[in-house]
């Protein structure tokens, strides 16, 4: 299986790049020069239309957006999450896109809030995203209390668990109150985090990017 991986260090490729280095997939990284303006090239555009990253390429052919590619991976390896046929698959792809389509993009409108309301608007939208944020990570430790899958679990590494796991790192390094989240109100959520970046996987990830040693629960360090 041939790979590339394009990256920049604590962007959503890094949730990719977590997934790979965990899977023990030989990948090249092309680090992306995004403020030199590399995304929005001809070349890196015929890999992902869009233009963003991540972007893997792949045998198949490029795949973009971050779920479809943790997806994908998945698939092809039968590791990191529940496969077709698997019992545990429909509450597993529920999960994975509610983390996409929800909990992403409301991190994503608490850093850019003029993107969806404008700049005379930016404080009410970070509100806005800020209770969503919070609701949407209970949501997410109440399924844990509940089910305890094996998918999003301290015991088992999977692709979800590294997706949330950027993602609150992120939140966490948010400037401080009123916004930013103590992922110590979550603390089943915090469980897993903390096994998933204790991984030697992640660590090598983190060591290669300059997360620090604790880039889930304690990103500060």
């Amino acid at each position: 299986m041939t790979l590339t991986l394009h990256h920049a260090p604590d962007f959503a490729s890094t949730i990719v790049r977590f997934a790979l280095e965990e899977l023990e997939l030989p990948h090249t990284l092309a680090l992306a020069d995004i403020d030199g303006g590399a995304l929005a090239s001809p070349e890196y555009r015929r890999v992902n239309p869009v233009g963003l990253i991540p972007a893997l390429e792949t045998e198949d052919g490029p795949i973009f957006e971050t779920a479809a590619i943790l997806l994908w991976l998945v698939d092809r390896t039968g590791r990191l999450g529940p496969g077709p046929t698997d019992p545990d698959r429909g509450a597993f792809l529920s999960w994975l896109f509610f983390t996409s389509n929800a909990l992403h993009q409301a991190a994503l409108a608490m850093f850019y809030p003029h993107r969806p309301a404008g700049e005379a608007n930016s404080a009410a939208a970070q509100a806005a995203a800020q209770e969503q944020i919070t609701a949407r990570l209970g949501l997410i430790e109440a399924m844990l209390a509940t089910q305890s899958p094996r998918w999003l679990s301290p015991d088992h590494p999977g692709v979800l668990g590294y997706y949330i796991g950027v993602l609150v790192r992120w939140l966490i390094l948010l400037p401080p109150a009123p916004f930013g989240i103590r992922i110590d109100d979550f603390p089943r959520l915090n469980a897993v985090l903390a096994a998933h970046e204790a991984r030697p996987a992640a660590l090598r990830v983190a060591a290669s990017d300059g997360l620090g040693p604790t880039p889930f629960t304690n990103p500060g360090t």
